[in-house]
């Protein structure tokens, strides 16, 4: 496991603020070993550093009441949504307060008219999109977990639909935040724009926790298309591939879902999800539009992926063939760990320039090869955001030696393609070294706003910064 430092304790102000707030929230407050540590959970291979006690809280005004309590006595304060980030974002190195919002999960409000709604932080991506349909609409943010909205906005979430409908930025209209000192403030109004002042909704969608606690969120919804279909093509090389990848956005064919799979990805989907897809690399796509839209935007991409070598192409609107290759997609990590049975997958997740993908891609596989890892690649395709998911035995030094440092090696490629060591997983503690590498004197005015609205460093300390 990957350690980060412990920070000093303030063991005294924990003892009281444990004390006050078992007192206020009694059965929610809860301080067992399991559950600690359970929410100091992380998916990956950072070590497990667990908070001294978890509080449920039911609205923002007990979210409040929580900071406040914790500000008093200058105690850390830990947001947790479902627990699937990956880099250690959730992880208490300084002991404190978990708030785990989970179970904060209504829906407040849903606007037809104006394809938007209102939320807690606790509703999931899949509850809301339960609740919306049968109003003919839904909310195209999919990072593949079944993740909370408020966890969502917090990480800046993307996914597989980011290359139409873009990431949680671009769809979030305005929050209602919990500040280090708890006062509750909201960032905007449901208008599609505005030139009030500083864009604060941005700043605190992506911050990690480290400024604010997110306990409600305007979402921009859409409406369920009329027609959707889904294609598959193979393709004798990952340049092929991302050959096609480039055309595809160059030409301005408007994809909703472009991923790739790896050759190695391609034999563990099979095996996993008994498939029999060609064990070359792959592109799966998405269309959405209306009926005689999608056929069009299909047969377009036939003939680009042609122009690249691409083989086997088929496309299909039938929902029962879109869901299978689709959750095909979604079970690809589970299939990593199948294809090496008792490995651990360690996520990378870098982001280049549509140029670069290729390059990119191509220089990974051949270090994996050079250091003889198994680490299949998947990557959301369309907008330069790849993973390659490294399968270690954690019980093999030299494996995980060669593992960390592949990770560096990788930020640092990407960096040097004017990409960036987060497509869309975030700082938290794993990617606190790249980020001054990435960002240099910029950097410096994220410290100053950290300093300015959270001085006593309480407000998930130990990540990004």
């Amino acid at each position: 496991m990957v350690k980060h430092a412990s920070l000093p304790r303030n063991e005294p102000g924990i003892e009281t603020a444990l004390g006050v707030l078992k007192q206020h929230f009694g059965e929610r407050f809860q301080t067992g070993a399991a559950i600690r540590e359970q929410h100091g959970h992380t998916t990956t291979w950072i070590e497990n550093q667990p908070p001294d006690a978890v509080v449920f809280p039911a609205s923002t005004q007990e979210v409040s009441e929580i900071v406040k309590t914790c500000a008093q006595h200058r105690v850390p304060v830990i947001p947790y949504g479902t627990g699937t980030s990956l880099e250690g974002h959730v992880n208490a190195p300084a002991g404190g307060i978990c708030v785990d919002l989970s179970q904060m999960e209504q829906v407040l409000e849903v606007n037809s008219g104006d394809l938007d709604c209102r939320v807690q932080p606790g509703v999931t991506r899949e509850a809301l999109n339960t609740h919306l349909r049968d109003q003919g609409l839904f909310f195209p943010i999919d990072p593949g977990a079944n993740a909370s909205l408020g966890g969502m906005a917090a990480t800046n979430a993307s996914g597989t639909n980011a290359v139409r409908y873009g990431t949680m930025k671009d769809n979030v209209l305005a929050v209602e935040a919990v500040m280090a000192d708890g006062r509750i403030i909201r960032t905007g109004t449901r208008a599609r724009k505005s030139s009030a002042g500083y864009d604060l909704t941005r700043l605190l969608v992506g911050s990690e926790g480290t400024l604010c606690l997110i306990t409600e969120i305007t979402l921009q919804l859409q409406g369920i298309p009329e027609a959707i279909s889904s294609a598959s093509c193979s393709f004798p090389t990952v340049d092929a591939a991302c050959q096609t990848v480039m055309s595809v956005i160059q030409y301005g064919l408007p994809v909703a879902r472009i991923e790739l799979l790896d050759d190695t990805t391609v034999k563990a989907v099979n095996a996993y999800s008994k498939l029999d897809l060609p064990e070359t690399p792959l592109l799966l796509l998405e269309f959405h539009g209306t009926d005689a839209g999608v056929v069009e935007q299909a047969e377009i991409f036939g003939a680009l992926a042609e122009e690249h070598g691409g083989i086997g192409y088929e496309a299909t609107t039938t929902t029962e063939e879109r869901n299978r290759l689709w959750q095909a997609r979604h079970d690809a990590y589970w299939a990593m760990l199948q294809y090496r049975p008792g490995a651990q997958g360690i996520a990378t997740d870098v982001c280049v320039p549509i140029s670069r993908l290729a390059d990119c891609v191509g220089e990974a596989q051949r270090r994996v090869s050079e250091l003889g890892l198994i680490a299949p690649v998947v990557g959301h395709a369309g907008d330069g955001n790849f993973h390659v998911s490294l399968l270690v035995d954690m019980s093999d030094a030299d494996e995980l030696e060669k593992a960390a440092g592949f990770v560096s090696w990788l930020n640092d490629l990407a960096i040097s393609m004017d990409g960036t060591c987060t497509g869309e997983h975030g700082i938290g503690q794993g990617k606190r070294p790249y980020l001054v590498k990435e960002l240099g004197e910029a950097t410096v005015v994220m410290g100053a706003i950290k300093q300015a609205l959270d001085p006593l460093n309480l407000m998930n300390p130990g990540k990004i910064l």
